[in-house]
């Protein structure tokens, strides 16, 4: 009869490989290694404080709280899921080649039709800048993929059709949005044309999903931006709550009072807040104190520029870049938001 030997592990290998690791990634595995035991704990404490937090939720002001939240958050997750599935589709199976072929060589002409083409690619903000990235590393000139990257996460089909739901009794909101949201596309681009200059502008040296297959790279972008644009979702639904059910209605009433004061107001909450333009409807519908105009620059401004694309942009294209990119765009959407609400709301 033969007599099988026992092999011990060969764990002086495993030490050997444990030896070279970076210190961050013996500290990363040690993040892992602890996120059950902050789990249980979190879990623990809030099995013994359940008492006070029932009884804090039971407040009048917390239950306007929760049924505001649920309300924005219910009514949003469906279009941000539906946006992500569809931007990470076109970015990773659409080649970037498509785009230049499809756009007429002459610049001035390309940026409108760069403009048009947003309204008919569905596309969150997180994946329009690689997307516009990817345009100007082909070979597309840079007016135009700006142009697509401000205009593609602020009018396409499910942005559109968030809003006309999130607006039921103002369906001017969705023409509003769509005039105005184009308009500082193209004149972001036209303005490119004439003031940039190409050493502001840095184009990204590799592609987004090199070393990987169709399918990870979809479902890797998919899990990305669920996560990164949910979490933006998450915090814009607390502040919409945060401002019906805790801010004094009289402040708001102020602001929501003075035209100017509140569309600068909601101008710069958007770039705080930095809430996915699949979502944002919904919260602008709930601040309903103020005026459609005010709401209308909340909706043009979130899209093209908060804080989480100014970073996106700088990474992408340089500082430099982002430096004057933003500010412009900030101050012409405000200001081409103002006359379309003059107009059209």
């Amino acid at each position: 009869m033969a007599i099988t030997k026992a092999v011990p592990p060969r764990t002086d290998d495993r030490d050997a490989a444990d030896d070279h690791r970076s210190p961050g990634e013996r500290a990363e595995e040690g993040r892992h290694l602890n996120s059950p035991l902050l789990l249980t704990m979190l879990l623990l404490v809030l099995v013994l404080l359940q008492s006070p937090i029932r009884r804090a939720l039971s407040a009048p002001v917390m239950q306007s709280w929760t049924t505001v939240f649920v309300a924005v958050m219910v009514q949003a997750l469906p279009f941000l899921v539906l946006g992500v599935l569809l931007s990470a589709a076109i970015a990773v199976f659409v080649p970037p080649s498509f785009f230049a072929r499809a756009l007429p060589r002459r610049p001035a002409l390309a940026v409108p039709v760069a403009g048009a083409a947003g309204a008919v690619l569905p596309g969150c903000e997180c994946a329009s800048v690689p997307v516009a990235g990817a345009l100007v590393r082909r070979g597309v000139t840079p007016a135009a993929a700006l142009t697509f990257l401000l205009s593609a996460p602020a009018i396409n089909p499910i942005v559109l059709t968030a809003t006309a739901v999130a607006f039921p009794g103002n369906p001017e909101m969705v023409l509003a949005r769509l005039v105005a949201s184009l308009l500082v596309a193209c004149a972001m681009g036209w303005l490119w044309l004439r003031l940039g200059r190409t050493d502001w502008l840095r184009p990204p040296s590799r592609m987004s999903y090199d070393g990987q297959s169709k399918g990870e790279a979809f479902w890797g972008s998919v899990r990305h931006d669920v996560m990164h644009a949910g979490g933006f979702l998450v915090v814009g639904a607390m502040a919409a709550a945060t401002l019906k059910a805790v801010v004094p209605e009289t402040w708001l009433s102020t602001a929501a009072d003075n035209p100017v004061l509140s569309v600068l107001a909601l101008a710069v909450l958007a770039v705080v807040l930095s809430i996915c333009s699949e979502a944002d409807a919904f919260v602008a519908a709930s601040l309903s104190q103020f005026s459609l105009t005010a709401r209308l620059t909340f909706l043009v401004v979130g899209p093209m520029i908060d804080l989480k694309l100014f970073a996106m942009q700088a990474g992408t294209f340089g500082r430099a870049f982002a430096l004057r990119f933003a500010p412009a765009t900030f101050a012409l959407a405000v200001i081409v938001s103002v006359l379309v609400g003059a107009v059209l709301l």
